[in-house]
């Protein structure tokens, strides 16, 4: 593997495709409010948020390589990362540059944005970075923040940030959105922690399967999953989001088996993958649909 190939294969590019759907699920959310949205600002923020993205992977990958967590992890193809450091492991400053680089890029169109926006955006991008930071090394030790922070980043930052730097304002219907968000990404990183739970717990991890056990955290997914469609549905009863967010109870008919097959095999990891991918195409469908609802039929 080529360090060009490695510093590639750590952004984890195929996972990237959840940060422009949450992006589109803020802007989705900015068009209700009836204001002009500024396109220009749109694809800023879309960079930044990438590169949000690009930087927590890529630190994640250089930090598990260094601690020596990536010769200890059974990699599966939704978790234990790239496995790009352990085969070119001369490439672990070039994809340390690109966490920092991409995190850069973030943070000074970051700046702009604030300049336009305020406070507000400047609170939600200072816990954005702090996340980035932390994650991998500190946030993980701690059960309870490590379970919240990616649906932090995800739902509450990216989304509900998207529609306050596209309006200036503080969309009610882009925090609603964003509790949907909150909840499916905690879910996926919390469903691809399962594999991980021995060689987590050798490097000093704690998360929620480690401390709580595999089984407990497949309840709290199940718990997080039916909160989802609670909290979609609720918007829509209350006025919170618009009639074409019911898109999003779609996905429930693939929910269903997930959660079977979760707390039937959450100890099982060989029959537990197949619910590792179920969970993914859960989260990225549910999430479309929003979209999709929301700017089609709303």
């Amino acid at each position: 593997m080529t360090t060009a190939t490695a510093v590639m294969a750590s952004a984890r590019p195929k996972f990237l495709v959840l940060t422009p759907l949450c992006v589109m699920l803020g802007y989705a959310t900015a068009l209700q409010t009836g204001l002009d949205i500024d396109p220009m600002l749109l694809t800023l923020l879309l960079i930044a948020a990438l590169g949000a993205h690009i930087a927590v992977n890529a630190l994640n990958e250089y930090q598990d390589f260094t601690s020596g967590l990536d010769l200890k992890t059974v990699k599966t193809p939704f978790s234990g990362g790239s496995g790009a450091l352990p085969n070119n492991p001369a490439a672990a400053k070039a994809v340390l540059t690109l966490a920092a680089l991409s995190l850069a890029t973030t943070v000074l169109i970051g700046l702009y944005l604030v300049s336009l926006r305020g406070a507000p955006l400047l609170a939600l991008g200072v816990i954005g970075v702090i996340t980035i930071l932390t994650y991998t090394r500190w946030l993980n030790r701690y059960a309870f923040l490590c379970l919240i922070a990616p649906g932090t980043a995800f739902g509450l930052l990216m989304v509900w940030g998207t529609a306050i730097a596209l309006t200036g304002k503080l969309p009610l219907a882009a925090l609603w959105a964003s509790l949907p968000a909150f909840f499916l990404v905690n879910n996926l990183l919390l469903l691809n922690q399962l594999p991980d739970v021995e060689a987590d717990r050798s490097v000093g991890r704690n998360h929620l399967p480690i401390r709580y056990g595999r089984k407990t955290a497949a309840w709290v997914f199940t718990l997080f999953l039916a909160t989802t469609y609670l909290c979609i549905f609720t918007a829509v009863i209350t006025g919170g989001l618009a009639s074409g967010a019911l898109w999003g109870l779609a996905t429930i008919v693939l929910a269903v088996p997930t959660i079977t097959g979760v707390l039937r095999h959450a100890d099982s990891l060989d029959k537990l993958q197949r619910y590792l991918g179920f969970n993914v195409a859960l989260t990225l469908l549910t999430l479309a649909l929003l979209v999709a609802g929301l700017l089609f039929a709303g």
